[in-house]
């Protein structure tokens, strides 16, 4: 005879206000291939709303024009963009860009 496994339980999808761990955050997150952005802050959730060209898209370009102009004129600077950033088992953020020293 054999068995079949038993039926796998949905995951909840993540929504802004969630308290959850970072475990729980990352299988959440993990499970929603579709959603672009999501954070856990303090063990708080936060899922962004769409994001407007003029207000934050140009913005965000010049900003990487001049983080990329900085690495490029600095020796030992590493620079990535919207890394997820694993700070502690309650806060792992997505920021935009970010500007290390190796």
């Amino acid at each position: 005879m054999v068995k079949t496994p038993p039926p796998q339980k949905r995951l909840p999808p993540l929504e802004n206000g969630d308290r959850l761990n970072r475990y729980e955050f990352e299988r959440r997150y993990n499970a929603m291939p579709h959603l672009r952005k999501a954070e856990l802050i303090e063990g708080v959730v936060y899922v962004p709303a769409a994001l407007r060209f003029r207000s934050h898209a140009e913005p965000h370009g010049n900003l990487f024009i001049w983080l990329g102009t900085y690495k490029v004129a600095t020796p030992g600077i590493a620079l990535g963009i919207k890394p997820t950033v694993r700070l502690d088992l309650d806060n792992e953020p997505q920021p935009d860009a970010v500007l290390m020293v190796e």
